[in-house]
């Protein structure tokens, strides 16, 4: 997955576990947070458009691609509200050479908190980026327990000659959100953390939208990125379809805190941390999510890799079928 990781809520976790007496609320705090890094994970194994990255060393090529992760579980803390979790996450990013993307995600989960009470987790996204235009079309809903929780979609643009950036929401409301002009959008930060990888930077910020979270947020991320592996460095899973294309590919080691903006952010923690292994083809592996209250891992299982569109005809979104039995009963 070439973009594991946009903006995601500011969820506080560490006070989820405060009402005992309200274990639902808790489950449904927590999944909140879960979808939000879910949709951040997915945004950092974006590909992006190989005659837009010129870089030291060459043309940095992305593939587009469908993967499959399988989640599961890590640690929490006492008091976490969560005992376990399992699920998988299917994401798919299609796109043509002239720099139009689309991104498919959907990524369920079963959680068990400290009470044994299980609820079924069902996030589903696509998105549309231009990335000529800096323009970028959302759509997300999430399910709990099969019934709709929650639903965005909108469009983000450079508003008022690029002085700001202009989200126009269409759900859950009809409304027009200012951020910064600066903002980054997923496709366009996969970009920009290829090229600074590729440079030999060590670190990467940039504010960052995808339209979670009611479309309304954005997040402030600082990227920490490790010693490139060459070809063969690293090797995945044996396992894994097509892993031997990625055993012949380079990669980094990238770790990404996301804050909420504000004057403060060098004194604060992140809502929470997303790491992974980038590879220069746009494929994601060893997922691990940290929420400072639980944690979760995500392993690739499954690769594939498509064909690129033509331009001028850019890929239609439709979220990608859940491969059979996407979380443990």
């Amino acid at each position: 997955m070439a973009g594991w990781g946009s903006s995601i809520p500011a969820f506080n976790l560490s006070g989820i576990g405060c009402a005992a007496e309200r274990p639902r609320g808790r489950m449904s705090h927590v999944s909140k947070a879960l979808v939000a890094c879910a949709m951040s994970a997915a945004v950092l194994t974006t590909p992006f458009n190989a005659p837009l990255a010129q870089v030291a060393g060459g043309a940095v090529q992305f593939r587009p691609h469908r993967a499959v992760y399988d989640i599961s579980f890590d640690h929490a803390t006492p008091g976490s509200g969560v005992a376990d979790m399992s699920g998988r996450m299917v994401y798919e990013m299609t796109g043509t050479s002239c720099g139009e993307y689309a991104q498919n995600m959907r990524f369920v989960t079963r959680m068990t908190n400290q009470e044994g009470v299980a609820q079924v987790n069902d996030l589903r996204t696509s998105s549309f980026e231009e990335l000529a235009t800096h323009r970028l079309k959302f759509s997300s809903s999430q399910y709990e327990n099969q019934k709709l929780a929650e639903a965005s979609q909108g469009s983000a643009g450079p508003g008022n000659g690029s002085s700001f950036t202009e989200v126009k929401l269409t759900k859950p409301a009809k409304k027009t959100v200012k951020l910064p002009s600066d903002i980054y959008f997923p496709i366009q930060h996969s970009l920009a953390l290829v090229q600074a990888a590729r440079a030999g930077h060590s670190q990467f910020t940039a504010n960052l939208y995808d339209g979670s979270d009611k479309g309304e947020k954005f997040y402030e991320t600082s990227a920490v990125i490790g010693p490139r592996a060459g070809p063969g460095g690293v090797q995945v899973p044996s396992g894994v379809t097509n892993g031997d294309k990625l055993n012949a590919t380079a990669s980094w080691p990238v770790a990404i805190g996301y804050f909420e903006p504000g004057p403060t952010r060098l004194d604060a923690l992140p809502t929470y941390e997303l790491s992974f292994r980038f590879y220069e083809n746009g494929v994601s592996s060893r997922l691990y999510i940290d929420y400072g209250d639980f944690a979760i891992r995500g392993e690739l299982k499954e690769l594939t890799f498509l064909e690129e569109g033509k331009c001028g005809t850019p890929p239609a979104p439709a979220t990608p079928t859940m491969p059979a039995s996407p979380v443990k009963r």
